[in-house]
C-alpha cells in the first residue's frame, strides 16, 4: 500500500537516512522514498500507517495527516 506522510523537521541527508531507517525497523521490504524539500516522505508497506507515522514521530519528527 502506498502511503505519503507530511513530515516536519527533515533538513539533511542524516535526517532522511534516520526516516527510512525507522520505516524498514518496521517492514524490511518497505519501499521509501524523500522529497525533503516538500517534507513529504513515500512509504509502499503493508504496515498499518498509524505505526509507520509513529516510527517516523519516534525519531523526533513531526508526522502531519
Amino acid at each position: 500500500m502506498n502511503q505519503t506522510f507530511n513530515v516536519q523537521g527533515m533538513t539533511c541527508e542524516h535526517c532522511e537516512k534516520a526516516v527510512t531507517r525507522a520505516v524498514k525497523l518496521l517492514d524490511r521490504e518497505a519501499q521509501v522514498s524523500i522529497d525533503r524539500a516538500a517534507n513529504k516522505v513515500e512509504v509502499v508497506s503493508s504496515q498499518p500507517r498509524e505505526a509507520l507515522a509513529k516510527a517516523i514521530a519516534d525519531e523526533g519528527y513531526t508526522v502531519a495527516a
